[in-house]
């Protein structure tokens, strides 16, 4: 990923030398063509082509910020309930993320979500151990989490 986007930022510099024109515009114009002509020869770089992960960061950071929405309501909900209607459980969820920097991740974008808190990480970091302010059923909430965090960390990292 980072010798083309070298590359890409090499093509745009190029662009702008030969335009003669030193702005952030024709810097724009040089990476967009550069990103095109890198697109078309991805077939011969090794690794996947680098705007794939680009458009997967920000997929995960569109998935994180929806989840974030969403939890932020459901816990002003259960906040301004006149009766506290709920069932907190703490239950453990079975990853198939290898990487420290991968569970990490997971870890903090659970407990970034308000109304969840990552506990502990088992010895073998194949388990998280989450504490939910309202879970109602388990399952649903760990096929959630793989769902949606646990997938798009790994389009991440894959």
């Amino acid at each position: 990923m980072s010798f083309q986007l070298l590359l890409n930022f090499l093509i745009a510099f190029t662009w702008m030398f030969l335009k003669n024109e030193w702005t952030g515009t024709s810097f724009l114009v040089g990476f967009f063509w550069g990103a095109l002509i890198l697109l078309a020869l991805r077939r011969f770089f090794p690794q996947r082509y680098y705007m794939e992960k680009v458009y997967a960061i920000v997929k995960l950071l569109f998935i994180f910020f929806r989840e974030l929405f969403k939890s932020n309501i459901a816990v002003i909900k259960d906040v301004l309930r006149p009766k506290l209607n709920i069932q907190p459980a703490i239950f453990a969820l079975p990853t198939h993320l290898e990487k420290d920097w991968e569970i990490t991740t997971l870890s903090l974008l659970i407990t970034l979500t308000p109304g969840t808190l990552v506990m502990d990480i088992s010895d073998d970091n194949s388990t998280l151990y989450i504490h939910a302010m309202n879970a109602g059923d388990i399952d649903e909430t760990i096929e959630d989490i793989r769902n949606t965090f646990e997938k798009a960390i790994m389009e991440v990292s894959r």
